[in-house]
C-alpha cells in the first residue's frame, strides 16, 4: 500500500510540474491564437495640396530584403489610383515622386528569451521525472520527464514578423521657388581613414523621408500567413500619405 501511495504521489508530481513547465507555452497558444497586425509610421509626412491636374504620381517601388516574392507594386498602383492619382512612368513631369524600398523582413521567437522557456521547463520536467524511484530507475525518469518537458515546449513559438520600409517622398515646387540641396558623404579609407565628399545643386523638388514598421504576431506564425496582411497595411499607409 505504501509503494503504491509513492506511485501515486510521484505520478502526480511529474504531471503537476510539467502542467507548470508547459504553462507558458498554453498560455502562448491560447492568447496568442488569432493574427495580430500593426503598421506603424515614424512620422507624418505634410504635402500641399494640389489641384486635379497636378494629381499625378511616379513610384519606384523596391524590395532588397530576403523575401523576393514580397511584391506590391499593381497593389499600390490600384490604391493610388482609387484616391484620384494618376500613376505615370515619366519622372520629369510627375508633380510627386514616391520612393520605396522594402528593407528587411525579419522574425523573432518572443518566447526564446523566457526564462522558463525550452531550457526551464526540461529541468522541471527532469525534477518530476525524479520523483519515482530511486537509483536508475530515478536517472530514467528524470530525463523522460525532462524530453517531455522539452518536446511540450518546442510545440508552440510565439512568432513575430517585422517589416521595415524606408520611403522618400518628392513633391514639385512651385513656380519661383528655388530649393538648395546639399549633400555631404563620408567614404571609408581602409580601416583607420576616410575621405569627405560634398555637393549642392539648386533643384525644384521638396524632399521628405519616413518609415514605415509593420509587425505581425501569432503563436505558430509563418510567413506565408503573415505577408498578405503586412503587406496591405503598407499599401494603405503609402496610398494614405497622397
Amino acid at each position: 500500500m505504501k509503494k503504491f501511495n509513492r506511485y501515486f504521489t510521484g505520478l502526480f508530481v511529474v504531471f503537476f510540474t510539467l502542467s507548470l513547465a508547459g504553462c507558458g507555452a498554453l498560455h502562448t497558444s491560447i492568447k496568442k491564437r488569432n493574427l495580430d497586425v500593426q503598421t506603424k509610421m515614424s512620422s507624418t509626412v505634410w504635402l500641399d495640396p494640389v489641384p486635379p491636374e497636378k494629381r499625378t504620381v511616379f513610384l519606384q517601388l523596391r524590395n532588397t530584403s530576403d523575401k523576393p516574392g514580397l511584391t506590391y507594386e499593381n497593389e499600390v498602383r490600384a490604391a493610388i489610383a482609387a484616391k484620384g492619382y494618376q500613376v505615370i512612368d515619366n519622372p520629369d513631369i510627375a508633380h510627386y515622386w514616391l520612393q520605396v524600398n522594402v528593407l528587411q523582413v525579419g522574425r523573432t521567437d518572443l518566447r526564446a528569451g523566457d526564462s522558463f522557456g525550452s531550457f526551464g521547463s526540461a529541468i522541471a520536467g527532469g525534477v518530476a521525472g525524479a520523483q519515482f524511484g530511486g537509483g536508475s530507475g530515478q536517472v530514467a525518469a528524470g530525463v523522460a520527464g525532462a524530453g517531455l518537458g522539452v518536446i511540450f515546449d518546442a510545440m508552440v513559438d510565439d512568432n513575430l514578423f517585422t517589416m521595415i520600409t524606408d520611403i522618400q517622398i518628392s513633391e514639385k515646387v512651385k513656380d519661383g521657388v528655388r530649393v538648395n540641396q546639399s549633400e555631404k558623404a563620408v567614404l571609408k579609407q581602409g580601416e583607420s581613414g576616410s575621405k569627405t565628399q560634398t555637393s549642392s545643386e539648386v533643384v525644384d523638388r521638396k524632399k521628405y523621408q519616413t518609415r514605415i514598421v509593420s509587425l505581425a504576431n501569432k503563436a505558430n506564425l509563418e510567413f506565408a500567413e503573415a505577408e498578405p496582411p503586412l503587406r496591405l497595411g503598407l499599401i494603405n499607409s503609402l496610398s494614405g500619405m497622397l
